[in-house]
């Protein structure tokens, strides 16, 4: 039985494929039963759309790969907080669960609004947060 701490790893690879082409080093996994059937990582540069975050990519790419729009029975794995938009989308696709590395003081969901993830969604922060903050500001400190 694979952990949370395996897939944030799969994550944290995502993270650094985006850390690579100069896009904030955020990363996700969507798991069901066990497997990943999604890998994504931040594309806004590269897409030159501000929506093109790791959470939107991934959310995506398993829609397509289960055949429908929700991903019930999922996990997303992520490395950073989600921000609004992408609570809101997580919402409406009835995820099961999110997972995610550090938190986001500033633009994440929790502090923004509270709320906005369905009713249904479990949530587990933490793990492996001091990883994933740390290629944070690994990556914010290039523009200081």
């Amino acid at each position: 039985m694979l952990d949370d701490e395996y897939f944030m790893r799969q994550a944290l690879q995502e993270a650094h494929k985006a850390f690579e082409k100069d896009e904030i080093p955020i990363g996700a996994v969507v798991v069901s039963n066990q497997r990943i059937i999604a890998r994504a990582h931040n594309l806004t540069e590269m897409l030159n759309d501000v929506t093109a975050h790791a959470e939107m990519q991934a959310i995506t790419a398993a829609a397509d790969v289960l055949g429908g729009k929700y991903l019930t029975d999922c996990t997303l794995y992520v490395t950073v907080e989600p921000c609004p938009m992408c609570a809101g989308a997580l919402r409406w696709a009835q995820i099961t669960r999110i997972v995610y590395g550090t938190p986001d003081e500033k633009r994440g969901y929790s502090r923004i609004s509270p709320h906005l993830l369905h009713p249904k969604t479990s949530v587990t922060s933490g793990i492996m947060a001091d990883d994933c903050a740390d290629l944070m500001k690994l990556f914010f400190a290039r523009f200081r």
